[in-house]
């Protein structure tokens, strides 16, 4: 279970943040929509400590964390994986050995060993053949499963996914939510996907928790967002509504 208990977060006196509640189950896929702006990302970098709560709690199978020291927070990350809207692969590395890094650095994995297990969890994303590619002659969508095969390697138990779909063309975006809901139902990890894909949503997600004015707004599954009847939703899902769901310049 991830809770997030009124969080509240400020940046140079603009309040992104508002007191926002989600309860995230073990095992599901949560997405997370909203407008730009609105505090998607914001709010998954906090669960890893890459930011600070201003006000209010987050709590991790039972363990309040948001007060965690650096240190505290490496176990945390160990647990839960993110996975950036951009790559971030290191270019001058083949893609066997971005994969092997985290084996060998974190797991103490010898060289010979730490390669071996990293071809497995490419197959898992279905990369193995490309193991010796150098990331810059990969597409965007196939540096993406490349980055979630790291991400892997360090068995966790939660992944984030922040705009996993972004810049990607149809196929390997649909190859990218195919990807992340066999993670869910194989290896039972639990998902929270940050989007703004409708076809990722409504194809992957169990839940939606829509944010609105630093708040969970609306909370369902695709179907109950498609049919809902409130303006703000409608202006998302449906390009429904008139004037700015968010705060113009933000």
């Amino acid at each position: 279970m991830i809770e997030f208990r009124s969080v509240w977060k400020s940046f140079g006196g603009h309040e992104v943040l508002r007191g926002l509640t989600l309860a995230v189950a073990r095992g599901e896929i949560m997405f997370i929509i909203g407008a730009s702006g609105v505090g998607k990302s914001v709010t998954i970098k906090h669960l890893i400590g890459l930011l600070n709560v201003d006000r209010g709690e987050i709590w991790l199978d039972g363990e309040r964390i948001d007060r965690y020291s650096e240190q505290q927070f490496y176990a945390v990350r160990r647990r839960c994986a993110m996975v950036f809207q951009h790559a971030t692969l290191f270019d001058s590395m083949s893609v066997v050995d971005n994969v092997a890094l985290p084996l060998r650095k974190h797991r103490g994995l010898k060289p010979v060993a730490a390669r071996a297990e990293a071809l497995t969890f490419l197959a898992k994303v279905h990369m193995a053949d490309f193991a010796e590619h150098f990331p810059a002659t990969l597409s965007d969508g196939m540096r993406k499963r490349v980055a979630i095969a790291r991400a892997l390697t360090m068995q966790p138990e939660y992944m984030l996914f922040d705009e996993p779909t972004t810049g990607l063309d149809p196929v390997s975006a649909r190859r990218v939510d195919a990807l992340i809901r066999q993670l869910a139902r194989e290896l039972r990890v639990t998902a929270i996907v940050v989007s703004h894909d409708l076809t990722s949503i409504m194809s992957t997600a169990d839940r939606v928790a829509m944010l609105y004015q630093g708040r969970v707004h609306a909370l369902g599954s695709p179907d109950e967002l498609r049919r809902s009847a409130d303006p703000v939703v409608q202006q998302f899902i449906l390009g429904k509504s008139e004037g700015p769901m968010e705060t113009p310049g933000f």
